[in-house]
């Protein structure tokens, strides 16, 4: 018999309770304030609009500068010859490695096909095949080719460049640039009605209060909480650390999927540690991957080899460049020919040529880094959260697709999906405007010239492949960088302090789960744990994270049909002939 879970720890580094910052100089007002402007956020946008609210959109930097723009390989849609939502289904499951919440996924699948067409209706130029349908390729841990792209290896710009313009021509959705949550704001019963923030008006930043009758979180993940990243600079989980510190529940956010193809070239990382991903459509193409002296890593390794799970795949590398003392791999392409690559890899052939590799001839140089976080606040696939007026959408949720390991290009492909789900359910339901609770928690930031510290011990002990000594030093580092005073009430301490905040929770809940799981790699324990087979619920009070195993996930492989108090919202807009019949 397995040994009885606690029901309850908390976290030993304490965390900070409220951001520290200046007085509040303006208040306004809104139907939906929406923070993030990437594909969950501008998804949402887009369908709240038409229908007479006030929708504010609000981006930490500028229109454009998250994830979502870097997304190379596209969106998986169960709707190609050959292929139905069922395959979708248990290639997801499969690759989720057991903690995937069986209804959440069917959803997913089910809607892909509408949310894909949402897309194209609003703008986005997929590829397509000489007759005229959407071209499909194959990414590791599909049984079948299922992923639409465009411009070869651009999918992410090209859905971010139509969606900015479908939101720039909707005219009734209203967006601020250079605007940094701080928190949110709370009523007396802990209900979210807006956030408090920090605008930039040109000459200096501004403290002020968006109150709204509902707040959505499409903040993107907090890959900048490792050095070695393929996240974007403004990847700080800032969204997800406001939730922590308001009391939402946060799960699975031990499970951190490394890409196992990032450019292993140090000159090309900018100056926030991002270096450019391989896609792995690189590697449905046919490219594999080799040692220095061009032994295959993956053969023998897993039936799909270098198509494995990318968790699969991240391990074995992490594996191979731990016996070979190196600390990179290398990808080869020269298979594919260089019509192939530069038709379907323009971006990452030039990023190659530019750090002096070309692909065409050369392997190219590359290591895992962090790359997705599968957890994020607890939802369901509406959006909503344990908050009532706080609903998430894209990588800052947690609605259970991904499970213990997000599969290949489902995450462009939820944020549509529960936009356009958040969506309907605001436009037919919006609690009522509530005034914020006096928040009398004891405010404060940590020292933002310890941030190298915190994102260098990171990647160096809660990478690929976790040791247990080496997660409670991280925690002890993590105890001593709780007392670090900022100096200042600016952009850097907050940012410092949110990281901090995510590192705790992490570190906390991958001590915690004593098993292999998904990309949740244990150097002690090299398989899973069927007891385990539960998420680790994260909730913030007072200083403290204290974390709790949930109720057994239901096995997966059983693929339960959806819960009926969950309806399938059907959002497909009246599309266009040519529309109609350019989807398959």
């Amino acid at each position: 018999m397995s040994p009885a879970l606690p029901r309850r720890v908390e976290s030993a580094p304490r965390v900070v309770e409220r951001l520290a910052c200046g007085p509040v100089e303006f208040v306004t007002t809104a139907d939906v304030l929406v923070v993030g402007t990437g594909v969950g956020g501008l998804s949402l946008a887009t369908t709240l609009s038409g229908h007479g609210l006030h929708v504010e959109v609000v981006t930490k930097e500028h229109l454009g500068d998250g994830s979502t723009r870097w997304a190379q390989g596209g969106v998986a849609t169960a709707d190609a010859p050959g292929d139905d939502p069922e395959h979708h289904l248990v290639d997801t499951l499969v690759a989720g490695a057991g903690l995937c919440d069986a209804d959440a996924v069917r959803i997913l699948v089910e809607e892909g096909p509408a949310a894909v067409r949402y897309l194209i209706e609003h703008g986005t130029d997929f590829d397509r095949t000489p007759d005229g349908t959407l071209s499909y390729t194959l990414e590791g841990g599909h049984s079948r080719p299922r992923i639409v792209h465009a411009g070869g290896d651009a999918t992410g710009l090209e859905i971010q460049t139509s969606l900015e313009s479908a939101t720039s021509a909707a005219g009734d959705i209203h967006v601020f640039e250079r605007t940094f949550l701080l928190d949110l704001l709370q009523a007396s019963d802990g209900a979210v009605v807006g956030a408090r923030v920090s605008r930039w008006t040109g000459e200096r930043a501004e403290i002020g209060e968006i109150r709204a009758r509902a707040t959505v979180l499409a903040t993107g993940g907090f890959g900048q909480v490792f050095a070695k990243t393929s996240n974007p600079a403004v990847a700080t989980g800032d969204g997800l650390a406001a939730a922590i510190r308001a009391g939402a529940e946060v799960a699975d956010i031990e499970f951190v999927q490394f890409h196992p193809t990032v450019l292993a070239i140090p000159s090309v990382a900018d100056a926030a540690g991002r270096a450019p991903l391989v896609s792995e459509a690189v590697r449905g193409e046919g490219a594999v991957l080799i040692d220095a002296d061009g032994v295959r890593v993956m053969a023998g390794k897993h039936p799909r080899e270098d198509l494995a799970p990318r968790d699969v795949v991240a391990a074995t590398m992490a594996a191979r460049m731990a016996e070979l003392g190196v600390d990179h791999l290398y990808l080869d392409a020269r298979g594919l020919g260089e019509q192939t690559l530069l038709r379907r890899f323009p971006t990452i052939v030039a990023s190659c040529r530019e750090a002096g590799v070309d692909p065409v001839t050369t392997p190219i140089p590359v290591a895992p880094a962090a790359h997705y976080a599968c957890g994020g606040v607890r939802s369901d696939m509406t959006g909503r959260t344990s908050l009532r007026g706080l609903y998430v959408v894209g990588e800052v949720a947690c609605t259970g697709v991904h499970g213990a390991n997000r599969l290949a290009s489902n995450s462009l492909l939820e944020a549509t999906v529960v936009a356009r789900r958040l969506g309907a359910l605001l436009v037919a339901d919006l609690p009522p405007l509530r005034e914020p609770a006096s928040d009398t928690r004891p405010a404060r930031v940590l020292d933002p010239a310890r941030r190298a510290e915190l994102t260098q011990e990171m990647v160096r002990h809660a990478g690929v492949v976790r040791r247990p000594d080496e997660l409670a030093a991280l925690e002890a580092t993590l105890t001593e960088l709780a007392g670090s005073e900022g100096p200042e009430l600016r952009h850097a301490a907050w940012v410092m302090t949110n990281l901090h905040t995510i590192a705790v929770a992490l570190v906390a809940a991958a001590r915690l789960r004593e098993e292999s799981r998904g990309c949740h790699r244990r150097s002690d324990i090299d398989h899973p744990d069927d007891h385990l087979r539960r998420r680790i619920v994260t909730i913030g009070a007072q200083g403290r994270l204290a974390l709790a195993w949930s109720d057994p996930v239901t096995d997966p492989r059983t693929a339960p049909q959806p819960d009926p108090g969950i309806p399938s919202i059907d959002l497909t807009t009246t599309a266009s002939p040519e529309a109609t019949k350019e989807t398959p």
